[in-house]
Order: C-alpha cells, then sequence, then structure tokens
C-alpha cells in the first residue's frame, strides 16, 4: 500500500468515526430496511382475494354462480360470475369508487365497459379461461390502477 492510498484509508476511517458519533445509524434500521424492501408493492400484487360464501372449490368446479372480492385497501371491486345458456360467462361487477373504465382481459383479449353512478358493471359472454379485470381510478391528483389476480372461469 503506497502512502497515499494508507494516508486515504485513514482519512476514509475519521470520517467514518465522525458520522459514527454524530449521527448514529438507528439500532433498528437494518431490520426496517429489509422489511421494506421485501414489503414493496406487495399490496398491489397481492390485491386481497376473498371468496364470498362461495367454497373453495368453487374456483375452478362447476358451480352456477361464482362470487369474488378483491381490494387494494382503498378500492374494492365485486364479481358475481354466473353461467349463461351458451355456455360461456356472464360477469356482473361492482366497484366503490368512480372508475372512468373497467377492462376484462383473457391473454390478449380485452374488453371494456363503462361503470353506472352507482359503480355496477357487466361483460356478457366471457368464455373460459383465465380472467383478469383491471380499473383505473383518480384519488385526488393521482391516477391508481387496480388490477386483480388472474383468475380461471
Amino acid at each position: 500500500m503506497s502512502e497515499i492510498e494508507r494516508q486515504d484509508a485513514e482519512l476514509f476511517a475519521q470520517l467514518r468515526a465522525l458520522w459514527r458519533d454524530v449521527d448514529p445509524m438507528p439500532a433498528t434500521l437494518i431490520d426496517r430496511m429489509i422489511a421494506a424492501v421485501a414489503a414493496d408493492g406487495l399490496s398491489e400484487e397481492y390485491a386481497l382475494l376473498t371468496l364470498v360464501d362461495q367454497p373453495l372449490g368453487a374456483v375452478r368446479g362447476d358451480a352456477d354462480a361464482l362470487t369474488l372480492q378483491f381490494s387494494d385497501g382503498t378500492t374494492s371491486i365485486l364479481l358475481h360470475v354466473t353461467r349463461t345458456a351458451s355456455g360461456r360467462h356472464r360477469v356482473d361487477g361492482w366497484v366503490d369508487a368512480a372508475a372512468a373504465v373497467i377492462e376484462l382481459a383473457q391473454g390478449d383479449r380485452i374488453r371494456s365497459a363503462t361503470p353506472t353512478e352507482t359503480g355496477r358493471f357487466a361483460f356478457d359472454e366471457v368464455p373460459d379461461g383465465f380472467t383478469r379485470v383491471a380499473l383505473t381510478t383518480t384519488v385526488g391528483d393521482e391516477e391508481r390502477t387496480l388490477s386483480t389476480p388472474q383468475f380461471e372461469l
């Protein structure tokens, strides 16, 4: 190690000691940062899937009706799925926030609906398959999107 490198190392050690004395790291900082990084975006990804008045097997079973509720803690969306005479599905939904548009996506196929003033919307003749519903709301000046996890019809 050269003389300049040794002096730099001493200077950096003194700076670390100075900051450690003047502004010490909180004892819980490392644990709080690990928890914050682990939980970042968790509410958006999880979106709290709740089955309402249905046994768990009805999600993929042959039940005549399925009721699902999704929430991100601010906005909730309730979906009631029934089978139509053609063998496809009707999805009736309600949202508890003002939403400009609701989108139902199955793969690359996206259908849109505009909710009424009471938050009601519907999609007719939805085929079987993995489905996701997304809605965009405005909270204050911020535009937010709630996207449900995929579920199977």
